[in-house]
């Protein structure tokens, strides 16, 4: 993938967004992800060595504020956005054609993870399907077509072709229970940090609905 800043260009679209006011590092890292409407995530070894240089420079100073430090544009740095004014809207309308270029490409790797993991839980739902296809014919076979099975492919306790025992659905109902717990958990993780971007919410929602739907052919 081509780099989405051209050299020099993140250098001075960071004394841009510091013209709104002084901000965390996360803060600015926040900024610029939502400037590219998620479908990039600038890494902090990619923001602060610039800031550094940016206050060496003298064209960003910094303060504590507890153990973070705050960022905000000095003097020069305004000067400097002034005799730039014409690269900075360069600059703009390059991170326009980038937002259009990676948002293709997400699309893309989007659509083909969602048809393997499609193809993946469907295979797996046919597999268990196919499974209790066998089963059923096996035992409408009579003794002869349990003899042939007897102690083959069952899980401990279980009987061929017979019903899963009431402990046993217990333990799936729990997992699907820990399951469930656990992604809320995450996912209220995600929405008080950086979020969750229209790249990930499809994917969940897509992989959730793909799954639901094969566990309950499964279970037919």
């Amino acid at each position: 993938m081509p780099p989405v800043f051209a050299h020099g260009a993140m250098r001075l679209y960071l004394l841009h967004l510091l013209t709104e006011g002084p901000k965390h590092g996360y803060d600015i890292i926040q900024a610029l992800t939502d400037r590219f409407g998620g479908t990039y995530s600038p890494s902090a070894g990619s923001v602060y060595p610039r800031l550094a240089k940016l206050e060496e420079e003298g064209l960003v100073s910094t303060r504590q504020e507890g153990r973070r430090n705050l960022y905000g544009l000095t003097d020069a740095g305004l000067r400097e956005l002034d005799e730039r004014s014409a690269e900075l809207h360069d600059i703009d309308a390059d991170i326009s054609a980038s937002v259009a270029r990676l948002a293709d490409t997400l699309s893309t790797e989007i659509r083909d993870n969602m048809r393997s993991v499609r193809a993946d839980l469907a295979a797996t739902a046919e597999r268990y399907g196919a499974g209790k296809r066998r089963t059923r014919r096996d035992s409408a076979a009579g003794p002869a077509g349990e003899s042939r099975n007897e102690g083959a492919g069952h899980a401990p306790g279980m009987s061929p072709g017979g019903p899963i025992p009431g402990r046993s659905l217990h333990e799936l109902e729990h997992q699907v229970d820990d399951f469930r717990l656990q992604l809320r958990a995450d996912l209220r993780a995600a929405a008080a940090g950086p979020g969750v971007d229209d790249a990930a919410y499809s994917t969940i929602k897509v992989v959730l609905e793909q799954a639901k739907s094969s566990i309950r052919a499964v279970l037919r």
